[in-house]
């Protein structure tokens, strides 16, 4: 009897085993899934707003959330046309408002049962993307387990899960971009299609079949060939640059057919697969072409995807149709290859000559995203485009060794044929995982961000490392096998399993997945500019509103507007432009609310490079009427051409009114700003001595050509000197901008551009007695020409305190008129100083000034941008300005004296009106003799650079939410160290 109950116990224990066996993927992929979303959501609380306000992570996101607001209001179209970026044309959105934004407004909708409020709205959007990435999962499971068995597939899912580099960060809160719809939609397609390879094998379909009319015979290949095309299909909808997946399978198809004639395998089977998904993703993409997409822009759906289905299709049916041609004329198989790439050389020969947009959009994409060579210079001013540093350390980075491990996964796949210990049948999916994975290799090599889209390969690949060890090594899980397993085999495990995953789990990780979760924040930049674009949106007039056009109405934010003839909308009377550089222009436009000239697109980046780097106001102003005339292709044109095209081109309404400056585009993003319109980077940079401890260093220093930019000379300058532009509101929040070295022991190291917050040196942020003493000691070490040290090691030199975001009105300008009766001044060499102090609604305050020689009659013209009085505002159709003059205009005339002071012969003051300034009327001033007195030149003509005499009430810390993790305390003390280090250099003067 106990050998009886022995027997049901060991059958009991068999079956529980194989039960476990059989299930067991299940809850641990349900763990697996719930630690993704978990970890990815750990920093919602940053994120999350009581009334849909949003905090958004990187620049791209605050655009989707535009489009998901838009979709909202008029569910389900998407945009056709955005008027609200790009002026003065207006900008198909292309990549924008497309799947990803439907699927996110159609779970609000579902949520919020058909009416989503805007908090229902936001916190859907905030969950969509780590839901989206959590749903990775499932396709990663079942391509893994294909390839490598259950097993396989745990592993696969395990990997993804715990990868913490590219394909996570831009899964966690707060991100709203669809790459991770990219990916999630990618590896369906691939799934799906590797799925109707392997039912094509099993069922061969063949032409006959086709000519006979047998549907039976062709109706299970053909259904899962078409469920592939819609797969394919999703995934170029939701981003239409995804037409690279069609190249792929191309290539994939070309590879495999050739592969499956020479080893005497019909390629009807495959072609058949390539023929029928293929022509369905073409059908399908034609019908999501949108009439901004008409072109073979790779960014937009247009003729491209289309075309490049069918071309595939056609190839596959081609492919076919000559091999049984090769096969009438008796030629070797194995020539075959050689002239299918014969073909496909030639195809592009032709293509070049007949369809030159055609191709050179083909090569480009090719060189751009496929293969790491001949990247443009414009666009490796884009972080995420540049190729990584070292490949080697990044895929390290990345997976750790499981992108080695993938490696070998794919040389087992190749060897698979050969040899017979793998035990694994030859199948066309092995050919499609083997080129999907070495092309996602190379994307990632081209551009850093494609490594969200290889943790796909090195997920599903080492599926095939682990089931080919488990087989060479007899790992299997019978309940036999595992009663009779080795010393040798646990060992085997032991060490597989540390490979894949020690170097993404502490200790040896320096951070984990689940530690990236915690470290996700609001964009600093979107932070920073959130105050600018809100001060805009309040107190400039509605787009359609300047002057009191009256034609707001026509320009509705969520309004619908279809595609114009060019692609160039004409905007009403009244409406006009933000200039800024491109980073920020989906900011301007979510944020403010406003219409910016230049965006993320990088639409416009060569003409708003142009401006900003222009030597003059004059060219400036000829740049901006040359815009409003005829569009950026004026960047490049000369100041005699600029001045033909202004003077024959029409009166437009489509002018630039705003400029927005921020302490990145006059530090760190200046080199970038040069590359769009040149010259170069090298134009603005030169060697300056300076005075290091006990040494003597040549510094990398902004030249000449650096101050006279319209870019310094508005955000550096507050626009003294400049007749037609005037600060309008500069956030409370204080940057350094200007050169930093630091002491190494090779030597320093020098950077002329760059740029940080204040409270980087723990220092508050806002205006402050702290802040207005720091700016005092660089503005005194800059004129000195010398270093402010920071620390032993760190200093600045020629630095300046400026406002993070500063923004800027172009006006016509008052010109202030009048006379002197004093011919002998005009031999003298006399000009006129105006200057008017003016205070920011932070507390700063600086003199604007401004100077003319006197005309030998005695009289003269002095333009200038700011009032005296705020009489006009935005129910006027104007600016409410929050810099506001503390007085009247000063004006004197006077002649150089001693010591490069300046003899004043005649002063006086006026007033100057808002309405003066904005229509460009005249206003007289009267001057009388003055009493001899000195004045110093330098009060009207470098008022911007000084500390002012404004006090701060306001000596707290800013906004939450920047990237300073320090309490106030922690602040004070900082802020000591750093202000006693300068002040005991001898290198400063500290005055005040």
């Amino acid at each position: 009897m106990s050998t009886d109950t022995e027997h049901v116990d060991e059958g009991a224990e068999t079956s529980v085993l194989e039960t476990w066996k059989r299930w067991y993927h299940i809850p641990i992929i349900g763990v697996v899934m719930l630690f993704m979303l978990l970890s990815r959501v750990r920093s919602y609380d940053r994120f999350a707003s009581s009334d849909g306000t949003p905090a958004l992570q990187a620049i791209d996101s605050w655009y989707h959330w535009r489009m998901v607001q838009w979709t909202a209001e008029n569910y389900p179209h998407t945009m056709p046309f955005e008027v609200w970026t790009g002026f003065p044309t207006g900008q198909y959105s292309g990549q924008f408002g497309t799947l990803f934004d439907q699927i996110v407004v159609t779970a609000a909708m579902i949520v919020g049962l058909g009416d989503p409020s805007p908090e229902t709205l936001y916190t859907v959007s905030l969950l969509a993307v780590p839901v989206m990435a959590t749903l990775v999962a499932i396709p990663v499971f079942y391509i893994g387990r294909r390839l490598g068995g259950t097993l396989g597939g745990v592993v696969s899912v395990l990997l993804l899960a715990l990868a913490p580099g590219t394909f996570f960060y831009r899964s966690t809160t707060g991100q709203l971009d669809h790459h991770i719809g990219e990916v999630l939609f990618m590896a369906i397609a691939v799934l799906a299609m590797m799925v109707a390879l392997r039912v094509a094998e099993r069922e061969k379909p063949i032409y006959e079949l086709l000519l006979d009319g047998d549907r039976d015979g062709l109706k299970t290949p053909a259904l899962y060939s078409v469920l592939a095309g819609v797969a394919l299909s999703l995934y170029i909808w939701v981003w239409p640059a995804g037409v690279v997946l069609i190249g792929i399978f191309g290539v994939f198809f070309a590879v495999q057919l050739c592969l499956d004639y020479v080893r005497g395998v019909s390629p009807d089977h495959v072609a058949f697969v390539g023929a029928v998904s293929l022509g369905v993703t073409g059908v399908i993409t034609v019908l999501l072409m949108e009439g901004g997409g008409t072109g073979t822009g790779v960014t937009s759906f247009g003729y491209l995807q289309p075309i490049t289905a069918f071309l595939v299709a056609f190839g596959c049916v081609f492919m076919a149709w000559l091999a049984r041609q090769w096969n009438g004329f008796d030629i070797d198989r194995r020539s075959y290859p050689a002239a299918i790439g014969g073909l496909i050389v030639a195809t592009f020969l032709v293509m070049a000559l007949a369809l030159p947009d055609l191709y050179s959009t083909l090569v480009g994409n090719l060189t751009g995203r496929l293969i790491p060579i001949n990247a443009s210079e414009t666009g490796l001013t884009v972080a995420e485009v540049q190729p990584p540093d070292n490949f080697t350390q990044h895929v390290v980075d990345e997976f750790g060794m499981a992108f080695y491990t993938m490696v070998a996964g794919l040389v087992l796949l190749v060897l698979c044929p050969f040899v017979g210990s793998l035990e694994r049948d030859y199948r066309a999916e092995y050919t499609l995982i083997i080129v999907w994975s070495l092309f996602l290799t190379s994307m990632a090599a081209t551009q850093t961000r494609f490594a969200y889209y290889l943790v796909l390969a090195v997920a599903v690949v080492n599926a095939v490392f682990v089931a080919d060890i488990v087989r060479l090594f007899d790992l299997g899980g019978s309940v036999e096998q595992l009663r009779s397993i080795e010393t040798y085999q646990v060992i085997v495990v032991i060490m597989v399993a540390l490979l894949l995953f020690a170097p993404l789990l502490p200790p040896i990780a320096n951070v984990t997945a689940w530690d990236r979760g915690d470290q996700a924040y609001p964009s600093d930049d979107a932070m920073a500019w959130e105050e600018a674009n809100h001060w805009l949106e309040g107190n400039s007039p509605e787009p359609g509103d300047w002057a009191g056009a009256g034609h707001e109405d026509e320009l509705e934010y969520y309004g619908t507007y279809e595609y114009p003839e060019g692609g160039d909308f004409d905007y009403p009377e009244g409406s006009y432009g933000v200039l800024s550089w491109w980073d920020y222009g989906h900011l301007i436009t979510v944020q403010g609310e406003r219409i910016p000239h230049s965006n993320p697109f990088q639409q416009h980046a060569r003409s708003s490079s142009a401006f900003l780097t222009a030597q003059s106001e004059e060219r400036g102003e000829l740049l901006l009427d040359g815009i409003a005339a005829e569009g950026e292709s004026v960047y490049d044109m000369s100041d005699d051409e600029l001045e033909s095209v202004v003077g024959n081109g029409t009166d437009s309404n489509e002018e630039m009114r705003y400029v927005m400056i921020d302490h990145k585009m006059a530090g760190g993003k200046f080199g970038a700003i040069t590359q769009w319109a040149g010259p170069g980077y090298g134009t603005y940079v030169n060697q300056e001595q300076y005075t290091i401890g006990e040494n003597e260093a040549g510094l990398q220093s902004p030249s000449g050509n650096y101050d006279e930019t319209m870019l310094a000379s508005l955000y550096l300058e507050d626009a003294t000197e400049l007749e037609h532009y005037r600060l309008v509101h500069e956030n409370d929040d204080y940057a350094v901008v200007g050169g930093f070295g630091r002491s190494t022991p090779r030597g320093i190291s020098d950077d002329p551009f760059e740029s940080f917050r204040l409270e980087r040196l723990g220092m508050s942020g806002s205006w402050s007695n702290q802040t207005q003493n720091f700016q005092t000691q660089l503005d005194q070490s800059r004129m000195l020409g010398q270093i402010a040290p920071l620390s032993q090691s760190q200093f600045l030199y020629d630095a300046h305190v400026a406002s993070s975001v500063k923004t800027f009105e172009r006006v016509e300008g008052a010109t202030i008129t009048g006379s002197v009766d004093d011919e002998s001044l005009a031999d003298e060499n006399a000009s006129v100083y105006a200057s008017v102090d003016l205070e920011t609604e932070p507390g700063r305050t600086f003199t604007y000034g401004q100077q003319v020689d006197l005309a030998a009659d005695g009289t003269f013209e002095v333009t200038v941008p700011y009032a005296t009085n705020d009489e006009l505002g935005t129910e006027d159709g104007y600016t409410n300005s929050s810099v506001l003059a503390t007085g009247d205009y000063s004006v004197f005339v006077g002649t150089p004296g001693e010591n490069g002071s300046v003899d004043v012969h005649y002063d006086g003051e006026t007033e100057v009106s808002e309405t003066a300034v904005v229509n460009g009327e005249s206003v007289d001033v009267t001057l009388e003799e003055a009493d001899g007195e000195s004045a110093d030149p330098t009060d009207a003509e470098d008022g911007a650079s000084g500390a002012g005499e404004g006090t701060a009430e306001n000596e707290s810390e800013s906004d939450s939410g920047t990237d300073s993790s320090t309490d106030s305390d922690s602040n004070t003390t900082d802020t000591d160290n750093a202000t006693e280090s300068i002040e005991r250099s001898s290198a400063v003067s500290v005055v005040g």
